[in-house]
């Protein structure tokens, strides 16, 4: 107590103890006040939306929807599913299922069948995920295009954010202007630039690679784990500040859907779009091989058996879809919850739902 606390001086020579101040809970997200100040950015949620269709239509894309529901949610080791069952009402046949990481698979399916240039704004789910750029339940833009190398995917991407976000992209109170041209950096110039180690010349040796960079090698750390923990604490905060940037030419061993690089079998044609310190979106060029495709399955399966005990049985209908003839295409996953907040300077994803899930 102090002297200038009069209500706590009141209090005490009353004989009584002081009234604990608690701070109120907070109101739910539903409440008039929470859903009024979200408003002006659902707004802008709404109208960017029918700007981003409006933009791929004209380029000949199709807009589609698949089931969320999925016999496999997607084989990466790292990400965790919500699961689910199918019970028949008639017979038997229940069956594990799943709520979708991703439309990937499924939206691959139509690639092989014919459907041509895609894009669907898509509902997927990640348990545990959580945090300002995080919900378990958020909205992808995915969209594919036969016939498209990665660079022609980076300039259609990057002329996407530029018409639709002229403005630029928004966040803590810094602008990344959109009208100059976005930066292009491998993953290997990167490390380089940032870090000053030769990133390929480590591949597989975690020690290796920890030591270059100064960093100290974690029990059981693996070389992803540490290249992983260099990306996210090392290099992401440092790119995409004065534009936004595409990291391009990842190592193989991290783009288990993307094509190797065919002028360096080390390298995958994947790339990642950075803007403002948020990673906004992931893109393939598509590897379209049936059976490269499920060995690279079988890897990540057992990477997941080993770490986890769980055995995650791959999507045989997409693998049986490539078998038929996925043909040549570049695909892409943006957030699009994170491209509202980008261009309208908002600081958590909820602000930008109209109603979050947590």
């Amino acid at each position: 107590m102090t002297e200038s606390d009069p209500v706590q001086r009141r209090s005490f020579a009353a004989g009584r103890h002081p009234v604990q101040q608690h701070p109120a809970p907070p109101s739910p997200p539903w409440s008039a006040e929470r859903l009024a100040a979200r408003r002006p950015f659902l707004a802008r949620r709404a109208h960017l939306r029918a700007e981003v269709a409006a933009f791929l239509s004209a380029r000949g894309y199709a807009e589609v929807e698949t089931p969320i529901l999925q016999a496999c949610p997607g084989m990466e080791p790292n990400l965790e599913p919500f699961a689910t069952r199918y019970v028949p009402k008639l017979g038997t046949g229940e069956r594990p299922m799943f709520l979708q990481f991703s439309p990937e698979f499924a939206m691959k399916k139509l690639l092989a069948g014919g459907a041509g240039p895609i894009f669907q704004f898509a509902r997927v789910f990640r348990n545990g995920e959580e945090g300002p750029l995080h919900q378990p339940e958020f909205t992808l833009l995915e969209w594919y295009r036969p016939g498209l190398d990665l660079a022609g995917l980076m300039d259609e991407t990057e002329t996407l954010i530029r018409t639709v976000c002229p403005e630029g992209l928004r966040r803590g109170g810094h602008i990344v202007p959109t009208d100059r041209p976005f930066a292009r950096v491998t993953m290997a110039e990167a490390f380089a630039r940032h870090l000053g180690i030769d990133l390929l010349a480590t591949a597989g040796d975690a020690a290796a690679l920890a030591a270059a960079a100064g960093e100290r090698l974690r029990p059981n750390d693996t070389w992803q784990d540490v290249f992983f923990r260099l990306l996210l604490g090392r290099i992401e905060p440092a790119i995409g500040r004065d534009a936004p940037c595409f990291l391009t030419h990842w190592p193989a061993s991290e783009a288990a859907l993307a094509r190797r690089d065919p002028n360096d079998p080390r390298l995958a044609l994947r790339f990642e779009l950075f803007a403002a310190g948020v990673e906004l979106a992931n893109a393939y060029e598509e590897l379209t091989d049936a059976a490269e495709q499920r060995a690279r399955f079988d890897a990540w399966r057992e990477e997941r058996r080993r770490a986890t005990g769980e055995d995650r049985l791959p999507d045989e209908e997409f693998l049986a879809a490539l078998e038929a003839g996925l043909p040549p295409c570049s695909g892409i996953a943006l957030g699009f919850d994170r491209l509202v907040m980008l261009a309208t300077g908002a600081e958590r994803i909820e602000d930008v739902l109209w109603l979050p899930a947590i």
